[in-house]
């Protein structure tokens, strides 16, 4: 939906979608700058103290949405294990634990069909939602990523996944939830409350917007792990591709305030204590110290990092490992199962409920060990709490299948929350052996990659650091056991394991490393785990990509990474851009532009005229010709103007031979007049070009000549605003001069933003085809621009440091020669250049 054609990435099994970019480059159209501009002093701090406002309401509702997702998820978790707990017990004397598997799968199976039914609702809600908040961060936005119905369905959908006993966490979808908060709070409207609506003119741009979203995704982190730094560089890493100072502290109050909102609520209702604010998120990884017996044992040792780094280079390997089997997946979901009937990946989501019920119950019942318990606390028939353990990290150990005395260690961590489980490895005192900690994370790790993808909102991130916890606790073992390092603390062991999946996975470093940290509240941590990540990134790395970006390329999304590859300055600018141009004139009749948005789906149109040697026989009798050379006249005029004052501003400068030179040539040359020196210029050219009135459409059956005149640049304008302007009837008739065309405000248009009308369900037939639009006044006259000759890397750092949508490449003379847009700065794309280049060479 962008200037230039799309591009197919080599890897693409389906055809690349076409994303719309959202427009961060402030033009002389932008809302926000005429707001400023109107104000005085005190309205701007206003102004800013309204942002201030936005963002700490946005963090509240984040924080609100949070307590929601985590209330309701304990409150059916809980209810579905008191059943199958009493029914279990029942029938292991009765010998009829069928039934409590039927009784499970009932459960499962209803929550999970109530979550598919949600996506089928808003089919963006699926998944965890975290690469399209990076993209749309990136500046591609996804359609309908950030609408009202999508958090509805996504708030929904994950607290059911999660009932549902799926291996998802709801960590990831708060991300997306927090940035549809903050996407849709400072708009006061909603497309799908369309009743509800007030009048608020400010925030009305997308570089606002995407502000707004980044505060709230970082909202979203904070809230989820209790860690506001880390979701303000979660943000700033993984997302945000343009960030200032000022958007620094706006992001990170957001974060403090949802953190404090739901930490506030959840004390309260947990514990009674209004105000004590002791849980700070949703996921609490509990304190990490030795037991006051065991002199020997230390948190970590200088001895361990070789540990910590060997364990990161395997968890790199297996990061990279379920990515490749994911991606596998995906694109089998991609050819077999999305193009069927939508029942079908109802009936996939179905088949993995029952597959992963089957699958705990008989491992919980066949494959785990009857383990004796050194010291227990009775606080029930089936379930007792472990001494020694503070109250907040107290988790269930399990008997399941297991005579008095005794636990089983599989059922523990299957028939539990994920939380729980990924506390029971991280603190309980007692021992996992190594086969069920080595049979956990094989069939944790196969159902996680399975789950992860499906259509139903799921979160990655407690998954990944369940299973690299039991690895971590599995290399704890082992080294205890059969190399008798007694001194190690095996919750250091599996903290670093979590954190080596789970880099290995979507490979985040800084900020999964803050937020790691915030969430053991033990910075002693920062050195083992921030040397584990990097080891994990980098050992990824060399195989693929993260599981986001992964997902990014699926779908086909052109998202421009942080910088280009040395070897790219081997290109131009004129080598990727797109030199096959549909513009506009600066007075054009409606028909053309009725024409040209039908039959193209390009946002933005150059605005030019042409140069031809004949233009005085072309303005006799025709009202619109003349008005686009008079256009052009006079923007050269203005041109020429100032090349003659910086010319006579040379004079000023100490004397030297090339003034000297200038001055004898100006003496020996009498001064051209005024229209002389317009009609040089106009006339540079004296090769006839086909003649082309404004009135007609550009055609697909142009000559090669036709479609690369000289064309004259002066401004862009976007799709949305031509769509406005025949919407208001902003026009005038061929009789009638161009200062008769009615004048719309800033205000009026951006009326309709984000949504504006699609010119194909616009009814025209009141408009007279042959009035006049002049455009003029509502394109941009300004934008940023390169030459020809330019590096790629030095338009690929315009590009993305100043969040361009379009860059037009312009010649010496000021004529439009080509475009670049995201797809061309894409990586694919520049590599498919280059090897066009080397075959030239």
């Amino acid at each position: 939906t962008i200037l230039g054609e799309t591009h197919e990435e080599e890897d693409e099994i389906l055809p690349r979608k076409d994303y719309e970019s959202l427009d961060y480059d402030r033009c002389i159209n932008d809302p926000y700058l005429e707001v400023l501009e109107s104000m005085d002093n005190k309205k701007a701090q206003r102004y800013e103290a309204v942002k201030w406002v936005m963002v700490f309401a946005i963090g509240v509702c984040t924080g609100l949405v949070g307590l929601f997702v985590d209330f309701f998820v304990r409150l059916f978790t809980q209810l579905k294990f008191r059943v199958v707990q009493s029914s279990v017990e029942e029938c292991t004397e009765k010998g009829c634990l069928a039934l409590s598997l039927l009784e499970l799968l009932g459960f499962n199976l209803t929550f999970v069909f109530l979550a598919s039914l949600l996506v089928l609702i808003q089919p963006v809600a699926a998944g965890s939602g975290i690469p399209e908040i990076k993209c749309y961060l990136n500046g591609v936005k996804v359609p309908g990523v950030v609408r009202l119905r999508t958090v509805v369905c996504k708030a929904l959908g994950v607290l059911f996944s999660v009932a549902g006993g799926l291996f998802v966490g709801k960590e990831g979808p708060m991300i997306h939830s927090g940035a549809v908060v903050g996407a849709g709070l400072p708009q006061f409207q909603s497309i799908s409350l369309r009743k509800i609506q007030f009048n608020f003119p400010y925030f009305r741009s997308d570089r606002d917007k995407r502000d707004f979203v980044s505060a709230g995704a970082a909202a979203g982190v904070a809230a989820a792990f209790g860690a506001p730094i880390g979701g303000t560089l979660f943000s700033l890493e993984e997302g945000s591709s343009f960030w200032n100072q000022g958007l620094t502290w706006k992001v990170l109050f957001c974060s403090m305030a949802a953190t404090f909102t739901l930490n506030f609520f959840r004390s309260g209702i947990q514990f009674g204590s209004w105000g004590s604010f002791q849980l700070p998120g949703l996921l609490n990884f509990g304190e990490f110290k030795c037991s006051e017996s065991d002199k020997k044992c230390h948190l970590w040792t200088a001895v361990d990092l070789g540990f910590f780094i060997l364990m990161g280079i395997v968890g790199g390997l297996l990061g990279a490992t379920f990515n490749c089997l994911n991606k596998r997946l995906a694109k089998y979901r991609m050819r077999n199962v999305h193009p069927k009937p939508k029942l079908v990946r109802v009936l996939e989501s179905l088949l993995l409920s029952l597959t992963t019920t089957v699958v705990v119950f008989v491992a919980s019942m066949v494959l785990g060990e009857c383990r004796q318990m050194s010291s227990t606390s009775h606080s029930g028939n089936d379930t007792l709490s472990l001494q020694g353990m503070s109250e907040d990290v107290n988790s269930s150990i399990k008997t399941f299948f297991c005579p008095n005395e005794t636990y089983n260690d599989m059922a523990t961590l299957f028939f539990n929350p994920q939380e729980s489980a990924i506390l029971q490895l991280f603190h309980q005192d007692g021992t996992f052996s190594p086969v069920t900690l080595s049979l956990f994370f094989l069939l944790y790790f196969l159902l996680s990659c399975w789950t992860y993808g499906i259509s139903v909102p799921s979160g990655l991130f407690v998954p990944s650091l369940l299973c690299g916890a039991a690895f971590g606790r599995l290399v704890a073992n082992l080294l205890k056991s059969y190399i008798g390092l007694d001194h190690i603390y095996s919750g250091t062991f599996a903290l670093i394991g979590a954190a080596a999946f789970l880099g290995g996975v979507v490979r985040m470093t800084i900020s999964l490393t803050v937020i790691l940290i915030e969430s053991t509240n033990e910075i002693t941590y920062g050195l083992p785990i921030m040397i584990t990540l990097m080891v994990a990134k980098w050992t990824g790395d060399f195989f693929n990509k993260g599981i986001y970006d992964i997902h990014v390329n699926l779908r086909g999304v052109p998202l421009l990474e942080w910088e280009t590859e040395v070897e790219m300055d081997k290109l131009r600018a004129s080598d990727i851009m797109e030199p096959n141009l549909t513009y506009v004139y600066p007075h054009t009749r409606i028909q053309s532009l009725v024409s040209i948005l039908r039959t193209t789906v390009h946002h933005a149109f150059p605005v030019v005229t042409e140069n031809r040697g004949n233009e005085r026989e072309f303005m006799k009798g025709n009202q619109l010709i003349s008005n686009n050379i008079k256009f052009k006249k006079s923007s050269i005029l203005t041109r020429a103007g100032e090349q003659r004052k910086r010319s006579q501003s040379m004079k000023s400068y100490p004397s030297s031979e090339l003034r000297n030179m200038c001055d004898e040539h100006i003496a020996t040359e009498e001064p051209p007049e005024k229209e002389d020196l317009l009609q040089q210029m106009l006339e540079r050219r004296y090769t006839p070009y086909p003649n082309l009135y404004p009135d007609q459409s550009p055609s697909e059956e142009w000559t090669m000549e036709e479609r690369f005149r000289p064309l004259t640049f002066h401004g862009l304008i976007l799709r949305s605003q031509l769509v406005t302007l025949l919407v208001r009837g902003v026009c005038y008739s061929e009789s009638q001069s161009s200062a008769s065309q009615p004048r719309l405000s800033h205000a009026e248009m951006s009326e309709d933003y984000p949504r504006y009308p699609d010119i194909h369900d616009l009814d025209l037939t009141l408009l007279n085809p042959r009035m006049i639009v002049d455009v003029t006044p509502y394109m941009n006259p300004s934008p940023f621009a390169v030459s020809p000759n330019t590096h790629v890397s030095q338009v690929f750092n315009l590009f993305r440091t100043m969040g361009l949508r379009h860059l037009p490449v312009v010649n010496a003379v000021g004529e439009i020669v080509g475009i670049i847009t995201r797809h061309n700065l894409t990586h694919e794309f520049l590599q498919a250049r280059l090897r066009q280049h080397y075959q030239t060479i």
